[in-house]
Parts: C-alpha cells; sequence; structure tokens
C-alpha cells in the first residue's frame, strides 16, 4: 500500500488507543499496539516498522516465518496470532517471540518441547472461545483455562501471560462491553497457578471497548494495513 498512507494510519489508530485510554482512566503505554500483517508484504511491514510499530502479529505459519527472515535485521515482536496445527509448533517455536492462541494442552507440549535453548521462553496467553461459538477455537469454559494454564506454567519453556479472546462481532458499545468484560474477568479465575496480567482483545471495529474493559494488547490489521489480499 502507499506508505504516506500507512502513516497516516498507525498515526489515526495511535490516536483512538490514546482517546480510549484516557476515557478509562489508563494509561496508553500500557497498551500493546500489535499491527496484524497477515497477507500483506514484507514491504508493508519494513514500511510500518519505520513508522513507529514494533510488534506484529500473523496468522498464517510459512507466511509469517518468512517475514521473520527477511525482517530479522529489525528489532521485531512477533506475534503468532493463528489456530495451530501440531505439524507445524516447531517454526513457532523457533521463530516467534509471542503465541496468543494456545488452547489445548498438545500444542504446549510440543511448543515447550520446540523452543530453542539459546531464546528466551515463549509468551503464552491461552485462547478462550467464551462466549462459546462452534467455529472458533478456544478454551470454553473457567475449569478449562485452570487446567490448561496449570500445564502451561509447569513448562519450563514457555511463559504463561494471559488471555486471548475474539467475541463474536458486534457494533454495539454496550453489548461488545459485556463480552470483553466476561472475558477479562476470567483473570480472576481462583486457583490459577500465576498471575496473569496480559488480554489480548480488540480489533479494529472494537478496540475501544476492549480498552475500556482492560485490554492489554489490540490487534489492528484492517485500519492500519487496508483490507486483506486474498
Amino acid at each position: 500500500m502507499d506508505h504516506t498512507e500507512l502513516h497516516s494510519n498507525i498515526s489515526q489508530v495511535k490516536s483512538r488507543i490514546s482517546s480510549a485510554a484516557s476515557t478509562a482512566n489508563r494509561v496508553a503505554g500500557d497498551i500493546r499496539l500489535i499491527a496484524v500483517s497477515k497477507t500483506k508484504p514484507v514491504e508493508d511491514v519494513r514500511a510500518a516498522f519505520h513508522a513507529g510499530i514494533s510488534d506484529f502479529g500473523e496468522n498464517y505459519v510459512t507466511e509469517a516465518v518468512d517475514k521473520c527472515i527477511q525482517c530479522s535485521d529489525l528489532h521485531i515482536t512477533w506475534h503468532f496470532l493463528g489456530q495451530l496445527q501440531s505439524n507445524k509448533t516447531r517454526q513457532v517455536a523457533e521463530h516467534f517471540d509471542w503465541i496468543h492462541s494456545v488452547d489445548r494442552l498438545k500444542i504446549a507440549q510440543r511448543l515447550n518441547a520446540q523452543r530453542p535453548a539459546e531464546r528466551a521462553p515463549l509468551k503464552v496467553c491461552i485462547q478462550m472461545n467464551i462466549p462459546f461459538e462452534a467455529s472458533k477455537s478456544g478454551v470454553i469454559s473457567s475449569d478449562g483455562l485452570l487446567e490448561l494454564a496449570t500445564a502451561v506454567h509447569n513448562f519450563d519453556r514457555l511463559d504463561l501471560r494471559g488471555i486471548m479472546a475474539i467475541p463474536a462481532p458486534c457494533s454495539e458499545l454496550s453489548r461488545q462491553r459485556e463480552q470483553f468484560g466476561r472475558i477479562a474477568g476470567l483473570l480472576k479465575t481462583e486457583g490459577l497457578p500465576v498471575e496473569m496480567t496480559e488480554l489480548s482483545m480488540g480489533m479494529s471495529a472494537d478496540m475501544e471497548a476492549a480498552i475500556a474493559e482492560g485490554s492489554t494488547m489490540v490487534r489492528i490489521g484492517t485500519d492500519i494495513f487496508g483490507a486483506r489480499y486474498t
């Protein structure tokens, strides 16, 4: 995309984050902006980086690893956001700093075993599917969260940090906040093995509601890079 437009988009998104944080009596610097660059070319990633973005999110493993390699000269923090098949865990374990989509024990076991010793432990968010939607992946109950969180916490190559969720799309602010508030409440689940402080929730259409309910990481694609390529 035109890089002047890209710079303008990033500025507008940062302004929205600052405004939403102010409204919620929060500090904008406590909210990490993740630019979702899936299907976008490396040139756009580089341009966004030079416009002040340091966190990038990807959903497709092969495409993502290519970008990680081609941008290895940049100080980028890479976040894997998509559903992960067990036969591709090694690539994520080797190339990413964060994974937001751990939804079952088998994936966590493989990531832990395959994380290179020379790298810091892989930061993990557990994906929740609340309210439940059959088309989405994720843990569907607080009991399931407790069970998986306990397992992840006991792995030495994984660093349990929080939860991620994609609630049902909704245009009404009060309904958006209701869903995000329910998700945020899961961090208070009794018996969790460690205090989890990260909430990965909020995208282009609902980031204000997510920030109002405590999101610490918003995942923005369309409002930065424009419509997704197919």
